[in-house]
């Protein structure tokens, strides 16, 4: 009985799945395949789990509204972090995902129904990763981005005492910067070549969100209105080697927390290892007494 309901459970959702696809008028998965595949940038292959989400967000973002301060945030949260889908989208795949996890509710409470609270904070840990996950992305990249600050203050500080030209230093440094910087430098050295230096420089430091970048651009724009800018460089130079040493050490003391369960592991493995040549000995020994 129980296997005939579940097979009853899974055409049912396939047929629903049909019908609601064809009232909607939902484009092919091949069709939208081949044109998630067009794009040259996306490195990575698309998958079919990956395009039927993002058709289903697509759908359910209509339906969701934001008011306009949460909708210009998350625009510039996902614009910084390189996801490009609507906010309303992001929110929806969220749900989508959570909601794909409950569907397995169904067939859990028919054959196991000790699987229902699992499901249900397994949803709920999905919805909560993939609401954060542009901001995790955001964060990842300003560290990034963060640990190149130093050499680079270091470099902005030379290369000011023989010139002021900031797009050729910009350009100059991008070379043997990181991606993630390379990135950005690669859009301020475009922004300023098209419109204001100082403007550029300030969507710059929007775009990260960086304490440690605002103190380098208020340093660029004094550059660029006539200071001499070098000595402020050099005091940055030195506040950022002391920051990068901090945070070497805190890395440094984060080890021995992540080395730990290996040496516990070890333990276990020796412990283990005397213990079944003493238990073997007993029962050898147990075996010539008797």
């Amino acid at each position: 009985m129980v296997q005939i309901l579940s097979v009853f459970t899974i055409l049912f959702a396939i047929g629903l799945y049909m019908i609601l696809a064809d009232l909607v008028k939902l484009p092919t998965r091949r069709a939208t395949k081949a044109i998630a595949t067009v794009d040259k940038r996306e490195k990575k292959k698309s998958k079919n789990l990956d395009v039927f989400i993002n058709e289903v967000s697509m759908k359910v973002g209509k339906f969701i509204k934001l008011t306009d301060y949460s909708k210009r945030k998350l625009t510039a949260t996902l614009k910084s972090a390189g996801i490009k889908i609507s906010p309303e989208a992001y929110i929806a795949r969220a749900w989508v995902k959570a909601g794909m996890t409950l569907i397995f509710v169904v067939p859990a409470l028919l054959i196991f129904p000790l699987l229902f609270p699992v499901i249900t904070f397994l949803a709920i840990a999905i919805y909560f990763k993939e609401i954060r996950s542009a901001e995790e992305a955001l964060k990842e990249k300003r560290e990034d981005i963060e640990y190149e600050l130093p050499r680079f203050v270091a470099t902005l500080t030379q290369e000011f005492k023989a010139s002021r030209n900031v797009v050729s230093i910009f350009e100059t440094y991008k070379v043997n910067a990181g991606p993630s910087f390379k990135n950005e430098l690669e859009i301020t050295v475009a922004d300023m070549k098209s419109g204001s230096y100082e403007s550029a420089i300030t969507r710059f430091e929007a775009r990260i969100g960086s304490s440690s970048l605002s103190d380098i651009t208020r340093g660029l724009i004094g550059v660029l209105r006539g200071d001499d800018g070098v000595v402020y460089f050099q005091m940055l130079t030195h506040d950022l080697k002391q920051m990068e040493i901090q945070r070497l050490k805190t890395l440094a003391m984060k080890r021995p927390g992540k080395i730990r369960k290996y040496s516990f592991a070890m333990l276990f493995c020796f412990m283990l290892m005397y213990l079944s040549v003493m238990f073997i000995e007993i029962i050898s020994t147990l075996g010539s007494m008797f």
